[in-house]
């Protein structure tokens, strides 16, 4: 595949999840943003308040300008007006958007409805705050990531996540709508054209699954001229945020750097963990992100250990 200097970057993160984003923030400090292009999960996706609303992407976008609320989503110092006037009116606000995200998702629905890709809808979004990475959706055709759980049966990500505070245990897991889906245009140039490829420490079947379910994106990540390194989510054995362990445990993978090698076996080259993989090649380092500059020394360490793959 040609790469254009539009698609060309020399490192490329796939996330989903805050994990993600954070390390793709570290990648900004060390890289640069003409050199940087994050891939993030787009099943998470729900269409509500006339709005048309990608957690992910947005997540990424909002971290990458700096413009992240310190409760870790949505956009900083955002109100949340509308949401108490729905509220007053007997609205059942199960999916909390502050104002300014809410306009945000909105434009991105009349873009959408005027026949803009879920790409180039958000490119100019991120454009009007001024963010100079380019943040892809895995794919510009539907995904919904949908969960089984005892007591809510099937129901899609964020009724998971929110109405069900991800209680488990995780009896299914579906990517709707991803075979007849298919990576961006953009997507696939970006990762042909990378230097390095750099698998975010996300949830791996709920934020990284997604993305590895599109069809011919296992075979991109496996065929790419670059190293592929993932970052473990588990820290100290334990996961830092969000239900993996749930999702692990309904794999029939141990909630270790081991399981979640397993889980993208055939596709990376290497692993940054705090513990060693048997039969991998992986870096030994604290992964933990809880300042910018732990975050730029992660991303400094998972790339030097990339270069040192691909010698």
């Amino acid at each position: 595949m040609g790469v254009s200097a539009a698609t060309a970057a020399e490192v490329v993160v796939l996330a989903g999840g805050t994990g993600g984003a954070k390390l793709a923030r570290g990648m900004l400090d060390v890289v640069g943003a003409e050199r940087l292009a994050v891939i993030a999960n787009t099943g998470d996706d729900i269409e509500i308040y006339g709005a048309s609303v990608s957690p992910d992407p947005d997540l990424v976008s909002f971290w990458l300008a700096d413009q992240i609320d310190e409760r870790g989503w949505g956009l900083a110092g955002d109100t949340f007006a509308v949401m108490d006037a729905l509220r007053e009116l007997g609205r059942d606000v199960w999916f909390n958007l502050g104002d300014r995200d809410l306009a945000w998702c909105m434009e991105r629905a009349r873009m959408l409805s005027d026949g803009h890709s879920a790409t180039s809808a958000l490119a100019a979004l991120n454009a009007s705050i001024g963010l100079a990475v380019r943040v892809l959706p895995m794919s510009d055709r539907r995904v919904r990531t949908r969960v089984r759980t005892p007591a809510a049966g099937w129901c899609e990500f964020q009724q998971f996540m929110i109405r069900e505070r991800a209680r488990g245990p995780v009896e299914g897991l579906e990517y709707a709508g991803a075979q007849s889906a298919a990576p961006s245009p953009e997507v696939l140039g970006a990762l042909a054209g990378a230097r390095t490829i750099v698998i975010g420490p996300s949830n791996p079947l709920a934020s990284i699954g997604p993305i590895l379910a599109l069809p011919g994106m296992r075979e991109a990540l496996a065929g790419a001229r670059a190293p592929v390194v993932a970052v473990s989510p588990i820290v100290g054995g334990e996961v830092l945020k969000g239900p993996t362990r749930a999702f692990m445990q309904f794999a029939r993978l141990p909630c270790d750097a081991g399981g979640v090698a397993g889980f993208y076996a055939g596709v990376i080259d290497g692993m940054v963990s705090d513990e060693h993989v048997e039969g991998l090649p992986v870096l030994c380092t604290d992964t933990a992100m809880g300042d910018a500059p732990a975050r730029a020394r992660v991303a400094e360490s998972v790339l030097e250990f990339a270069r040192s793959l691909d010698g």
